[in-house]
């Protein structure tokens, strides 16, 4: 009896540490996933915007380049907070041990860079556009367009300090 005990019991476990491990994976997953939509959205507005502008004066295209760049940043963010969640549950080696709880703490450790990264990446695209247009009738103002822009950066990059500082918690 105390043998089969012993066989539910290791069972047991180890299901509770593949789901914890299956909640951290999806928390690095949303991290990714969110900030990627959001940098593909918001590089995608201020590229098709510049595009526009190229089309009728292809020497701005330096002026601009930045511009449809910012966005891309968040895509960025999104992985650097899924590759240490990543890091931390030791799955690019020998995978540790979390529990289900844990697994729930990675989770939500993830969703400020997410939620930021598709927030702030999807508006710094719109900031950026409207900075595109700007740029295409006074080009000497574009680096004012860049600081617009590099202002909606900043919630991007509290999201994932938010994300590292929660990590830093997590005790495995």
């Amino acid at each position: 009896m105390q043998v089969i005990w012993s066989v539910i019991s290791q069972t047991a476990q180890t299901a509770h540490t593949g789901w914890g491990l299956a909640l951290a994976m999806v928390g690095a997953l949303t991290a990714v996933l969110l900030g990627g939509i959001g940098s593909a959205v918001g590089v995608g507005l201020a590229g098709r915007t510049a595009t526009g502008v190229l089309a009728e004066d292809p020497d701005k295209f330096g002026r601009l380049f930045l511009l449809v760049a910012l966005p891309g940043t968040q895509g960025f963010y999104g992985f650097i907070g899924g590759l240490f969640i990543i890091l931390k549950v030791g799955i690019l080696g020998t995978p540790k041990p979390v529990s289900v709880v844990q697994g729930w703490q990675f989770f939500f450790a993830a969703l400020p860079v997410a939620i930021s990264g598709l927030v702030s990446g999807i508006h710094q695209g719109k900031v950026a556009a409207s900075g595109v247009e700007m740029a295409a009738k006074q080009p000497e103002a574009s680096m004012k367009a860049v600081i617009y822009a590099a202002m909606v950066e900043t919630y991007a990059v509290l999201g994932l300090l938010g994300t590292l500082f929660l990590l830093q918690g997590i005790k495995l």
